[in-house]
């Protein structure tokens, strides 16, 4: 509505102006006319024209019916102006109603591209990029601290192992130490056995 009152009162204000122009641009020895000119011009001529009586002006009448004729023909012919102007003024509010609405929709699916953007899918699950991008290096940390965790218990495992098997060839070698001295003095018994049965049979 209020989009045709502003058109209404523009084409009024542009309708009067055109015709102050066209007033203004008649040089003053112009002839005025009844059948000429603008609706103005056709007033000043029958008001220029008309017999003075008193205070009053006595006016033809044929000069009141052609004035008449005249002015009807400029009403409607604004009429016209303004009616193909509400038709415009119709035309475009349909217009701009649909492109209010396309506006909607690409605003609606624009909203979407970019949540879809900014997102990202997990086990079915949408998150934002920075959520992703936090679990993913929450999860390769833990990946990484078990992995340090995991080198740890290997070298301490390591560590215990070669002790023990460092133990375990001392042992042994204390073992074959001790298998070697034993049978030495095995050997040694042996000998002092054997000496002494000989100096029985030579005694």
């Amino acid at each position: 509505m209020n989009i045709l009152k502003t058109v209404l009162f523009s084409s009024i204000f542009l309708l009067s102006f055109s015709t102050t122009q066209a007033q203004e641009s008649t040089d003053e020895d112009d002839q005025l006319s009844l059948n000429s000119g603008s609706i103005d011009n056709q007033f000043e001529y029958v008001i220029q024209k008309s017999n003075n009586y008193q205070d009053y002006k006595v006016i033809k009448r044929a000069w009141l019916y052609t004035l008449k004729s005249h002015t009807l023909d400029s009403l409607k012919a604004v009429h016209k102006e303004l009616a193909d102007t509400q038709v415009v003024v119709d035309s475009q509010a349909v217009e701009i109603a649909s492109l209010k609405s396309n506006l909607n929709n690409t605003q609606e699916t624009l909203d979407a591209t970019n949540l879809e953007k900014d997102s990202m899918s997990l086990f079915g699950i949408q998150m934002s990029k920075g959520n992703y991008s936090t679990l993913l290096w929450s999860i390769i940390g833990g990946l990484l601290a078990f992995l340090l965790f995991f080198i740890y218990k290997f070298n301490n495992s390591n560590t215990v192992t070669k002790q023990a098997k460092q133990a375990l060839a001392e042992t042994e070698e204390e073992f074959e130490e001790h298998r070697r001295n034993a049978l030495e003095r095995e050997q040694k018994v042996r000998r002092q056995l054997q000496d002494e049965i000989n100096k029985q049979k030579n005694g």
